[in-house]
């Protein structure tokens, strides 16, 4: 499978629901994807969305959650406080790790920091911790989350899925088919088997 037949995980580190998905995207499809991350905020900002987690529906979405958490067998969700956060230190990491070819490990190290341990990604250290349990040291990663390379990458990354059709996350494409949300998972991975 070439790199462009390859399936892409679009992701966010702040959306629980992408958590769910990072933590069986790799069993349940049959070619690994590309992991790519993308800011949730601004694909809201383009499509005139926003998040459940800022209506009255926030306390149901995060039982459902917890919930499918539970069904997958993951830890127990510890929600970070505040959250949602301010992503975005994280966020340039995720570009930097996936520089780095550390995407996978630094995207699940960080999102189990968030809906593990409860720990607020807008804190650098907590960004860092995750860091170093993927072998990315501290300094390289200030280093990177600063450099316009990264921002650029992050801001086109998130442009092109817009313009892809992304409309939130988690996002798997197949080809030109979409499959938005973590209940569309084997979905995706059944188009992949056609």
């Amino acid at each position: 499978m070439t790199e462009i037949e390859r399936p892409v995980f679009y992701y966010d580190l702040g959306s629980p629901y992408a958590y769910l998905t990072a933590e069986r995207i790799n069993a349940v499809l049959p070619a690994v994807p590309i992991w790519q991350p993308v800011l949730l905020g601004a694909i809201f900002a383009a499509t005139g969305r926003s998040s459940w987690a800022e209506t009255p529906e926030r306390e149901t979405g995060m039982a459902e959650v917890e919930r499918r958490g539970r069904e997958y067998g993951l830890q127990p969700f510890r929600w970070p406080d505040p959250w949602p956060g301010d992503g975005l230190t994280a966020m340039r990491a995720a570009i930097f790790a996936k520089q780095a070819g550390r995407a996978v490990a630094y995207s699940l190290a960080a999102f189990r920091q968030a809906f593990a341990a409860g720990r607020d990604l807008s804190e650098t250290d907590n960004v860092l911790i995750a860091a170093a349990a993927c072998e990315l040291h501290p300094r390289a990663v200030l280093k990177g989350i600063s450099m316009r390379s990264v921002k650029d990458e992050l801001r086109a990354a998130t442009d092109e899925a817009i313009a892809r059709g992304v409309i939130g996350v988690p996002t798997v494409a197949v080809g030109e088919r979409l499959f938005f949300g973590d209940d569309r998972l084997e979905e995706a991975a059944a188009a992949l088997t056609v």
